[in-house]
């Protein structure tokens, strides 16, 4: 998607797809962020990094309007979110958020069948092109030979890619994913994510998405944010975001970063453990004894 350009004189100014202006967001009376200001620019693969509990999922809910700030705005393609209908918005903005719930004996196919819902009105009904969406999203997300079973019979992992199919079948130009690779294998992890980074390169999808594994993230993403602190610790490429210090002040983490011998991205490998093991015990246990 192309973002929208105003025109200011005799300059052209790009509209961020998403924005974050002065943004205090928290839950439970704690303020977790406070005047935060971002900026998704369109066609990006954006990963939010950071601390259990520094704000990276409060804040993608705010941006997918689940989640209203204390203060501050958040902008849809220039626009105040949350003045816009909810079918507009689910029209530009599809979000996976953690844990999604089926209800009983929804099938795969009908949970991916209602990311076309937002398409649907009394003027447009259900079209050939609605099934062919379905299905090929199912066929992406390797989920065609399941797609009959009831979404609460399938194994974790599967689970997790029909919540998937069910945001890629909306086909909004921006995707939201809270942790899109849990529950998942690491060959599944990878499945995902190489399929995440397919459909922003082949349809110029922006993607903001959460995640845990550093190495992954800095694998899949063109642009890290470090949230902590209230705010934004550091933004921009992966490798000039994560660096020792960096790692530290976010995490806690003392760690080396290397270049992933396959990839050349940032690998982040944490440093031995300061207590030595103990050493282990060389004398016979009197069991061992002939006798």
């Amino acid at each position: 998607m192309a973002a929208r350009e105003e025109s200011q004189g005799d300059d052209d100014v790009t509209v961020p797809v998403l924005e974050a202006r002065g943004v205090s967001l928290g839950y439970d009376g704690r303020t977790v962020l406070d005047g935060l200001d971002l900026s998704i620019g369109a066609g990006t693969v954006t990963t939010l990094v950071g601390a259990n509990g520094c704000g990276k999922s409060t804040l993608l809910k705010a941006f997918g309007r689940l989640l209203t700030p204390s203060s501050g705005s958040v902008l849809l393609e220039g626009r105040p979110v949350g003045q816009l209908r909810s079918r507009a918005v689910a029209r530009r903005l599809a979000i996976l958020p953690q844990n999604p719930v089926a209800p009983a004996g929804t099938s795969v196919r009908d949970l991916v069948m209602r990311g076309r819902n937002p398409h649907q009105s009394w003027a447009r009904p259900w079209t050939p092109g609605d099934d062919a969406v379905v299905e090929r999203v199912l066929a992406d997300t390797g989920l065609a030979e399941v797609a009959d079973r009831a979404v609460t019979e399938l194994s974790g992992g599967q689970r997790q890619r029909a919540w998937i199919a069910l945001v890629l079948a909306q086909e909004a130009p921006t995707l939201l994913l809270d942790e899109p690779t849990t529950f998942l294998d690491l060959a599944h992890q990878l499945d995902v994510l190489r399929l995440v980074r397919r459909v922003n390169r082949t349809s110029g999808t922006t993607v903001v998405m959460v995640l845990h594994d550093l190495g992954l993230a800095a694998r899949y993403s063109d642009r890290l944010v470090v949230i902590g602190e209230g705010g934004v610790l550091a933004d921009g490429d992966p490798a000039d975001v994560l660096e020792p210090t960096m790692l530290e002040r976010a995490f806690g983490l003392r760690a080396r970063v290397i270049p992933d011998p396959v990839t050349g991205t940032p690998l982040v490998l944490p440093e031995a453990d300061e207590e030595p093991a103990p050493p282990a015990e060389t004398g016979h246990h009197p069991l061992d004894q002939a006798g």
